[in-house]
Formats: structure tokens, C-alpha cells, sequence
């Protein structure tokens, strides 16, 4: 049996949780239980992430992570299990998420149907500005390498994990699709299977100024916990400055915004955004091998 087969059936099961309003963090509709569904235990730690030590953000170092067990986990102590790391998307944190895709009754429910137990992993990435984008970036921290080297070392190292390849699987929807392709394609010794739902920041964007309205709220922020009252996307344009155009010689936001790169760099860049959308990209020579496969929905 191949790790994907494995996972299929959980994986499936949390894209359930998130149907019918795949494209955005919204109120999702609840699944109907399963009957005789046996309960898993549900675990919410908290886990030092040595990758996000010295952020400029100052955000949190201990991330908050849900964990679920399956029903065998406290009978059978011999016994070890596949891993699924499931990230979510932006604007919201692993709490939240937990309630969209209604877990743990999704969870139990792929398990009564069939789907291999295994334990499901659910990481807080959510930052100042509402989302790391999973990327390595001096202002909010390592969160690439929180994923795939902190909390892939703490759960083998505290839970009855296979720990092999093989044996995880990394899925996420929106902007943790974005950070599951990103992680999995260049850690794919780390993991084994992706399963990845309505990505962001991943199709090209033509050349062109960035939306006026969106550029004056940003122009008129004093202080960061001024982007609190910004619209989504507006507060997703410094989350993505923040990711992939960190400057800590600018100190009021400690990164650079597309409309300043405009401003100052007009000769060279026609569009701060479609600068921002490059740097996200995810560069052939970064990719240390391994297949990724995006599944029908």
C-alpha cells in the first residue's frame, strides 16, 4: 500500500470538513456523524519553535498545536502510527480551523468508514499580520523550517510515530496549500504524501499598479497594530511583505511593502505586488526531488 493510498481516507475526510466553500476561511457546513464512530483523543500542546527564535514581528516562539489520537492510541502502547500535518490558511489559527473542518468528528468518522488510524497534527502559523505564509523570512521567522524540522522532531519525539517519510503526510488549504507545496517539495525527505486544497500565490499575476484603495490604507498605517482594521486583502499584502520582502531597515513594519517598492525602485520594478507574488514562488532548484500530487476535489 503507498503512502497516499494510506492517508487518502483521513485526508478526504478534512477536505469534507471544509466542503461546500472550498476557497475561503468561511462557516462551513457539519457533516453528518457517523454512527458508532469510536472517539479520538484530542491534545492541544504547545511547541518551541527554535526556527522562529529573534522574529522582528515578536511573534509567539511556543505555537499553539492541536494533536489527535486515534482510538487504539492509549489500548495499544506497542503500537505506532503515520502522521498527518495539516496547515491552515490565512487569516485564522489552528483553533479556528479546528471548528471549519470539524475535527475530531471528521476524523472519527473517516476512521468508522474505513481510513487507517493514524495521528493528525495541526499547527498555529497565524502571525501579526494574520498568516506566515509558511516561508522562511528574517521579520516573522522561520515557519518552513518550524514545520518541517521543530514539529516533525517534537511529535516523533513525544508520540508513537512511524517516524519515516513514508510514513507523513503534509496537507493545507489556501494559504497552507501554498505552504504544503512549498515544504513538501523542498523537504520531501521529510515527507512522504501532499495533499493540497485551493493554493494561494501560486498562478502568475500581470504587471500593473497596485489597487489605489488598497495602497492608500496601506500608506496610512502609523503602527502595526494599525492593520488590525484593514480589509483582507490589504492585511494579506503585509503578511506577504512580511514573508518574502523582509527589510529590518524600515522598522515601522520591517518589511517592504509593494507600494514602496514602487516608489523607490521604479526603474527596475513596474509592480511591487507581482515582485511579492515572485518571491513566493517556489524555485526548481530549491526542490530536493519527490512527486507532488494535487488530488481532484
Amino acid at each position: 500500500m503507498t503512502s497516499a493510498t494510506w492517508f487518502g481516507g483521513i485526508l478526504l475526510a478534512i477536505a469534507a470538513g471544509l466542503a461546500p466553500r472550498l476557497a475561503a476561511q468561511v462557516q462551513t457546513d457539519v457533516p453528518l456523524a457517523v454512527a458508532g464512530a469510536k472517539p479520538v483523543a484530542v491534545e492541544h500542546i504547545k511547541i518551541h519553535g527554535t526556527a522562529l527564535q529573534g522574529n522582528l514581528e515578536g511573534d509567539a516562539v511556543d505555537r499553539d498545536v492541536f494533536v489527535f489520537l486515534p482510538p487504539s492510541y492509549a489500548q495499544d502502547k506497542s503500537r505506532r502510527y503515520p502522521v498527518v500535518y495539516a496547515l491552515h490558511g490565512y487569516s485564522i489559527g489552528a483553533e479556528q480551523w479546528t471548528h471549519e473542518i470539524h475535527v475530531p468528528q471528521t476524523i472519527e468518522g473517516a476512521f468508522a468508514q474505513g481510513a487507517k488510524e493514524m495521528i493528525v497534527v495541526l499547527p498555529d502559523s497565524k502571525t501579526l499580520h494574520n498568516g506566515s505564509m509558511y516561508s522562511s523570512s528574517v521579520t516573522t521567522g522561520d515557519f518552513e523550517l518550524f514545520i518541517a524540522r521543530d514539529l516533525v522532531a517534537y511529535i516523533d519525539a513525544h508520540y508513537h510515530t512511524i517516524p519515516e517519510r513514508q510514513s507523513r503526510g503534509l496537507a493545507g488549504h489556501s494559504m497552507g496549500g501554498y505552504g504544503a507545496t512549498r515544504i513538501g517539495m523542498k523537504h520531501s525527505d521529510v515527507f512522504g504524501s501532499l495533499y493540497i486544497m485551493s493554493p494561494c500565490c501560486l498562478s502568475p499575476r500581470p504587471a500593473g499598479s497596485m489597487n489605489p484603495e488598497i495602497a492608500k490604507s496601506l500608506e496610512a498605517l502609523k503602527t502595526p497594530s494599525d492593520s488590525e482594521g484593514l480589509p483582507f486583502f490589504a492585511r494579506a499584502t503585509l503578511a506577504s511583505a512580511a514573508a518574502w520582502s523582509p527589510n529590518p531597515r524600515i522598522l515601522r513594519f520591517i518589511s517592504t511593502c509593494p507600494r514602496r517598492m514602487e516608489r523607490h525602485s521604479p526603474k527596475f520594478l513596474q509592480n511591487g505586488q507581482q515582485m511579492l507574488h515572485s518571491l513566493s514562488l517556489i524555485s526548481t532548484s530549491e526542490v530536493s526531488g519527490g512527486i507532488v500530487r494535487s488530488p481532484s476535489m
